[in-house]
């Protein structure tokens, strides 16, 4: 393995930038390549066959492309659908991303969780499974929202968040009955977590916000032990599946924040 090959980070859009952050931490000298496909974007609002079939499609030319040591899949919605076809058409290690059930369980005290993810993500079988392993004790609310994906992707194309859209759609899970007893939510969505200071301070006090990337980011850790990395940090790379106005603004944002080479497949 030479020490420069990449972690490739795969997404939807931007929210698997709360991927990279905790992993960087553990790895700052890893290579990352990015990629959003913006093409594509949202996931949330598309078929499950849709998602089945163009995930597995673009992961293979990426791979090809840029030979990565490491495949994480930064989305929920992509990992709960199109995670088995992925593994099975790939040749490299490949990471998922799930909804953060297990620890939100563990830090509840009401015993009434609340799950946030994209409408495609909270409707899948496999949070159900989640559920019943890790929170059988607990009440878990979910609400699906399109609206929070989109004011994350903004926000990195320049846009303030909006703190009353926000607060509208938190309050997709707290107006559910027995949600006035949620006292920890799980962001199951990457581009969530992007938007949990906005969060903390439309939400009832004591509300606690939990997510999957620090412990993504200790698992990609432990599958790459002992390889070897580059002896600096080195700039990431962005890829976009498509260039426009949005992907543009967004570019010039993470130029600034580690990202300063930008590709298109």
């Amino acid at each position: 393995m030479i020490d420069d090959a990449p972690i490739l980070f795969f997404d939807s859009g931007v929210g698997g930038l709360s991927v990279v952050g905790p992993t960087l931490a553990l790895l700052p000298h890893a290579r990352i390549v990015y990629a959003a496909d913006s093409a594509g974007f949202p996931y949330g609002t598309k078929s499950e066959a849709e998602i089945a079939a163009r995930v597995p499609a673009l992961l293979g030319r990426l791979v090809e492309r840029y030979r990565p040591r490491l495949v994480v899949i930064a989305c929920n919605t992509a990992s709960t659908i199109a995670l088995p076809a992925v593994r099975a058409a790939l040749d490299v290690p490949v990471v998922g991303t799930v909804p953060a059930i297990k620890p939100a369980a563990a830090m509840s005290a009401t015993r009434v969780i609340g799950v946030l993810g994209t409408e495609a993500t909270v409707r899948q079988p496999y949070v159900d499974d989640l559920a019943a392993r890790f929170a059988s004790d607990c009440r878990v609310l979910r609400h699906g929202s399109a609206a929070l994906v989109e004011i994350a992707e903004a926000a990195l194309a320049g846009e303030p968040p909006s703190l009353d859209r926000i607060g509208t759609e938190l309050q997709g899970l707290f107006a559910q009955n027995g949600g006035d007893r949620i006292d920890v939510i799980v962001n199951a969505c990457t581009h969530f977590p992007l938007l949990e200071d906005d969060m903390i301070v439309v939400a009832p006090p004591g509300v606690r916000f939990v997510d999957g990337g620090p412990g993504i980011a200790r698992r990609i850790a432990h599958l790459t032990e002992g390889q070897a990395w580059p002896a600096t940090p080195r700039p990431g790379t962005l890829v976009f599946t498509r260039a426009d106005d949005r992907t543009r603004a967004i570019a010039a944002t993470l130029a600034t924040r580690g990202f300063p080479l930008l590709e298109t497949l």
